[in-house]
């Protein structure tokens, strides 16, 4: 993918580029979509504990999330499905360990403070919901979008990506 905006000139490689992040983002949206419906379907209905249901929410979201990159996003059709499976598995789970503890973490810290769980609590059920929210906005553009442009969904191996990260 980033070998196709190399060759694109001024504009055309810029506009270029924002297609490609505005298609990556329309993904992301639809998998966080399922991501979220998962995690408080089962919240909600099995009353699984919340932690656990971010867990195989994101999950879920994340094999949507590959499938639509895959072909539509990134067109990585030059791409082996073998290699963008294994590096998608090892950026998804630093996203799933982000999204989980993520959440984890702010919920926590929000509901530990009683004027901001009594204020939350007028406006949302659950407060979770918010600091999955606010994790996943952070995580998707921080962590997911850019390990994907550049690693995931790129033709060369893991090792040569190591090398040329730490050489530069």
């Amino acid at each position: 993918m980033a070998d196709k905006l190399k060759g694109k000139p001024g504009f055309a490689g810029w506009r270029h580029a924002v297609w490609v992040f505005i298609k990556a983002q329309l993904s992301s949206y639809v998998a966080s979509l399922i991501d979220f419906l998962v995690t408080i379907l089962l919240v909600k209905l099995s009353g699984l504990f919340y932690l656990y249901a971010t867990f195989l929410g994101s999950v879920v979201g994340g094999v949507v999330n590959c499938i639509i990159n895959y072909g539509w996003v990134f067109h990585a059709d030059d791409c082996k499905k073998t290699h963008v499976a294994l590096k998608y598995l090892f950026v998804w789970g630093g996203s799933i360990l982000l999204n989980t503890w993520g959440t984890f973490a702010l919920t926590e810290w929000l509901t530990g403070m009683h004027w901001v769980d009594g204020l939350l609590g007028h406006y949302i059920n659950d407060v979770f919901i918010l600091s999955k929210i606010i994790v996943a906005i952070l995580v998707a553009f921080f962590w997911n979008y850019h390990l994907q442009r550049v690693f995931v969904y790129r033709n060369h191996n893991f090792g040569k990506f190591i090398r040329q990260y730490f050489r530069d």
